[in-house]
C-alpha cells in the first residue's frame, strides 16, 4: 500500500473543518429596531441647586450623536457653548462639559431632539431632555404655538422660537445683540413648537430663521416673525408666529467699470427703482447722455453713457426717495457691446418683446408690422420699459394660429444712434385642447382689494388677478402642470404683497393658501371653490 504524504492529510483535514464551520455559521438575527435606553445620569435628571461642571448621561448600548448642532437645544443658551460628546466615535454615555458661569436660580433644559441614536442601526431616542436648576426648584410652566412663512405655503427650515424676558434692560434691538432667555425649534412636519420649564414672568416672543445658529437676527440673510404684544406666563393661549424677509434699506456698493461705456452698480436692499437717480458729478462732455438698466437676475444696475468723459475717475451721486450716496468709479480700457436685438415670442396669453444688448432710446412702431391669417395686418400697441430695456408688443392672438412680426431697420435706435437690422419673427399659438384652465370662486373673503395668484410648487408666481370686489377668477390658457393658489389681502391697496418690519412693529400683509395642489391637464377646466379661514 502506497503511503499518503503527510501534507495531503493535513490539507484534507483543513478543508473538512472549513466546510463544517460553514454549515454551523449562524445567518444573523433580526435587525435591531429598538432605540437606546436611558439608564441613569450623574447628576440625576431634574437636579436642583446644581453646581457641577460636568454631566454624564448613560445608556444601555453604544450611542452616537446625529447632527448635534441642529438637534440639541440648550435653553437658556450658554455662552460659551458646552462641549458635548461623543463627537465622532461611539460611547455608552453623553458627556457635557460646562464652561459657562450659570445664572443663579435658573432652570436649564438640554433638549437632544433626535440626535441620540444607537451606533449600529441609527435608531433615535426621541426628544430626550435633561433638566437642572441652579436654584431650589425646577420651573415648570410652558407655552406652545405654531409657525408659518408669510410668503410660502410652509417654512422650508425649522424656525427658532425665542423668548426675551421683559425687564428694565429690554429694548426691541435685543434681537440683534443678545441671546434670548429661552429657545426652542419648530418641528419639521407639524410646524409646531413648545417651550417648557419656564418661570413666571412677562416676555416678548420672536421667531427667527436662524441660519447660523447664533441666536441673533441677521436681516440680510434671515427671516423674522414676532408677537406684537407682551406674553404673561402662566398662559393658556397658543401663539402663531409668521416669519418674513424684511425689506432692507437700499445700500449701493462701490461701482466698477464693467464694459466700455458701462458702469456696474451693485446694491443690497430694495427701493423704488423707478425713482432712483444716478447723476454723474464729474464734468460731462458736450452731448453726453446716460441711461440706467436693471440686471434681470441680480441686484445690479448698469449705468450706460454715450461719450466717455476725459477723466479716468468718475464721481457719481446715487439717490432714492430715502437715501443719497456719493461713489467713485475708475475707468479702464474696455470694448463696449454693439446693438443686437432679440425677441421673446410669448404665447397666447403673454406678450411679444423686443430686447437689446445696448440701451434702447427710441422705438418707432410705424416700422413694425404684424400679419396673421391671409396676410391681414393685426393691430397692436407698444410700450417701452426703460429699466428693463425692452419694448412690449401687445396684440390679440387666437388659438392654433400663426403670426409674423416684422421690424424694419430703424424701428429700434440705441444710445449710440445704432439701428436694428431687419427682423422677422414667427409666433405660433397652440390649440385650445393643449391648454387647461382654473376657475376660482372665493368664499369668506374678509376684505378687499385682494390679489389672487397661481404659483408653481416652488412658490414662483405664474399668473395673478386683482379685484376690489367679489368676482369669479378665471385663469385661462394654462400649460399643463401643478399649481398652488394663494390670496393676498392688499391692505395698503398698492396691488402687490408687502412684507413686514420688526422695528416698526408692522406685520406682513396676510397671504392665504389653498391647501390642495391643483393639477392642470390639457383640455380640462377646474372649477374650485375656496373657503378662506
Amino acid at each position: 500500500m502506497r503511503k499518503i504524504p503527510g501534507f495531503i492529510i493535513v490539507l484534507l483535514l483543513s478543508l473538512s473543518l472549513v466546510q463544517c464551520a460553514k454549515k454551523g455559521m449562524p445567518e444573523g438575527g433580526p435587525i435591531d429596531e429598538e432605540p437606546p435606553k436611558f439608564i441613569r445620569a450623574n447628576p440625576e435628571n431634574y437636579t436642583t441647586n446644581f453646581k457641577e461642571k460636568e454631566i454624564r448621561i448613560f445608556f444601555d448600548e453604544y450611542i452616537k450623536l446625529d447632527k448635534p448642532q441642529q438637534q440639541i437645544i440648550i435653553s437658556p443658551p450658554m455662552d460659551p457653548k458646552p462641549n458635548i460628546m461623543p463627537l465622532g466615535g461611539a460611547r455608552k454615555d453623553v458627556k457635557i462639559e460646562i464652561f459657562d458661569t450659570l445664572s443663579e436660580n435658573t432652570t436649564y433644559t438640554i433638549n437632544f431632539g433626535k440626535s441620540i441614536v444607537d451606533n449600529n442601526e441609527g435608531n433615535p431616542f426621541d426628544y430626550f431632555k435633561y433638566v437642572f436648576s441652579t436654584g431650589a426648584y425646577i420651573d415648570s410652566l410652558s407655552l406652545s404655538g405654531s409657525v408659518a412663512d408669510a410668503s410660502l405655503k410652509a417654512p422650508k427650515t425649522p424656525i427658532s422660537v425665542f423668548l426675551y424676558e421683559l425687564d428694565s434692560s429690554f429694548t426691541d434691538s435685543v434681537v440683534f445683540k443678545k441671546t434670548p432667555r429661552y429657545v426652542t425649534y419648530s418641528k419639521d412636519s407639524t410646524f409646531t413648537f413648545s417651550l417648557e420649564n419656564l418661570k413666571e414672568g412677562t416676555y416678548r416672543m420672536v421667531g427667527i430663521q436662524d441660519n447660523n445658529n447664533n441666536y441673533l437676527y441677521n436681516p440680510k440673510s434671515e427671516k423674522i416673525g414676532f408677537i406684537g404684544h407682551n406674553i404673561n406666563i402662566p398662559t393658556d393661549s397658543t401663539y402663531k408666529l409668521t416669519v418674513f424677509k424684511e425689506k432692507l434699506k437700499f445700500n449701493p456698493k462701490r461701482p466698477a467699470h464693467f464694459k466700455g461705456h458701462q458702469i456696474l452698480f451693485g446694491y443690497e436692499g430694495s427701493t423704488d427703482l423707478d425713482s432712483l437717480k444716478i447723476d454723474l458729478l464729474t464734468s460731462k462732455p458736450e452731448g453726453f447722455k446716460a441711461r440706467i438698466i436693471k440686471d434681470p437676475k441680480k441686484d445690479s444696475l448698469y449705468y450706460w453713457y454715450n461719450i466717455r468723459p476725459e477723466s479716468d475717475s468718475l464721481l457719481f451721486e446715487i439717490s432714492t426717495l430715502e437715501t443719497r450716496d456719493t461713489l467713485l468709479a475708475r475707468l479702464g480700457k474696455l470694448e463696449r457691446d454693439s446693438l443686437k436685438v432679440s425677441t421673446e415670442n410669448g404665447s397666447i396669453n403673454t406678450d411679444f418683446r423686443f430686447k437689446a444688448t445696448t440701451p434702447i432710446v427710441r422705438f418707432n412702431d410705424s416700422l413694425v408690422k404684424i400679419t396673421g391669417k391671409d396676410s391681414l395686418e393685426v393691430p397692436f400697441t407698444s410700450e417701452f420699459n426703460p429699466l428693463k430695456n425692452e419694448v412690449i408688443i401687445r396684440f390679440n392672438k387666437e388659438p392654433e394660429s400663426e403670426y409674423k412680426v416684422s421690424a424694419m431697420p430703424g424701428a429700434i435706435i440705441d444710445l449710440f444712434e445704432a439701428k436694428n437690422d431687419s427682423l422677422v419673427k414667427n409666433v405660433k399659438t397652440k390649440a385650445l385642447s393643449e391648454y387647461g384652465s382654473i376657475i376660482i370662486n372665493l368664499q369668506n373673503v374678509k376684505s378687499y382689494p385682494i390679489v389672487v395668484q397661481l404659483t408653481n410648487t416652488k412658490g414662483e408666481v405664474q399668473e395673478e388677478q386683482y379685484s376690489t370686489e367679489p368676482k369669479t377668477f378665471n385663469f385661462r390658457y394654462l400649460s399643463p402642470g401643478n399649481f398652488l393658489v394663494r390670496v393676498i389681502y392688499d391692505s395698503n391697496e398698492n396691488g402687490q404683497w408687502d412684507t413686514g418690519n420688526y422695528l416698526e412693529k408692522r406685520q406682513p400683509e396676510i397671504i392665504k393658501y389653498f391647501s390642495d395642489t391643483l393639477e392642470v391637464r390639457p383640455n380640462w377646466d377646474i372649477n374650485q371653490s375656496i373657503i378662506l379661514d
